[in-house]
């Protein structure tokens, strides 16, 4: 028997970190850690893990988190024109990319 997993948040999401403290757009999503086996420590890598664009006074940076260590902030608004054409590359369909990454 196969276990489905549904993903929290979804691609364009904003969200925020609870431990690191920084807010940002989701950008990819992986089922499951996408790396080497044992280097997520005591965090499950059997739960989905978000690539999220942080975007902060002093520019942005993409971080790699578990579901578990982000949530919802629903005092972060949502981007604005300028932001979004500042980080992002959207294409015909709508979807968004971060500047340094291609849309795939």
């Amino acid at each position: 028997m196969t276990q489905e997993t549904v993903a929290k948040f979804g691609l364009g999401q904003i969200v925020r970190h609870r431990d690191a403290a920084f807010g940002g757009v989701v950008i990819d999503i992986d089922a499951a850690y996408a790396g080497q086996p044992g280097e997520t420590g005591e965090v499950a890598p059997d739960q989905p893990f978000y690539q999220v664009l942080a975007i902060g006074p002093d520019g942005g940076f993409v971080a790699y988190a578990a579901e578990t260590a982000l949530e919802h902030d629903p005092e972060l608004a949502a981007l604005t024109r300028e932001s979004e054409a500042r980080w992002f590359t959207v294409d015909a369909q709508g979807h968004h990319a971060p500047r340094a990454h291609a849309i795939h």
